[in-house]
């Protein structure tokens, strides 16, 4: 339950921070997609209609259908998002499972890397005037874990998945 009211703020935050997101799929964006952290126990389904994107978390064998999956360790799916890792790396050298509809993640990759979205930001926008306080410290905190695990959990910082 706690996840997947991060889940709709998410959805929620990206839909009225970054509608371009959402826009630039075209007949993309009625797509059902499955983003799958394959060291999680759950996925996430991801819904991007313009007039409202839903992403919420389900068991792995609850998903239901979906026309497109992208699958692989949680910290290459954040590193994607954030830019710091290549997705054609990542799916040859078998890191980054893609499964259906490919065209439909190819568009969805492409509209995440042009909106250069920050996770952090993301999850402290919903704070309104209050996120500016918060992200910063939250920012820092990320970059610091960031180097000792390895995960890029903030845009601009490196990663690596050795």
């Amino acid at each position: 339950m706690p996840l997947n009211l991060v889940a709709r703020r998410l959805a929620s935050s990206l839909a009225g921070r970054h509608p371009a997101l959402f826009e630039r799929l075209g007949e993309q964006a009625s797509k059902t997609f499955v983003i799958d952290p394959t060291d999680l126990p759950f996925v996430f389904l991801l819904e991007p209609r313009p007039e409202g994107p839903r992403l919420v978390a389900a068991r792995r064998e609850a998903a239901g259908a979906w026309d497109a999956r992208v699958a692989g360790p949680l910290a290459a799916l954040i590193g994607l998002v954030h830019g710091a890792y290549d997705g054609d790396a990542l799916f040859f050298s078998h890191d980054l499972v893609i499964e259906g509809d490919t065209e439909a993640v190819l568009a969805l990759r492409n509209a995440i890397d042009n909106e250069e979205i920050d996770l952090v930001d993301e999850v402290f926008a919903p704070l309104g005037p209050l996120a500016a306080l918060v992200a910063a410290p939250a920012r820092r905190l990320a970059a610091l874990l960031g180097g000792l695990t390895g995960v890029a959990l903030t845009r601009g910082a490196g990663g690596s998945l050795a």
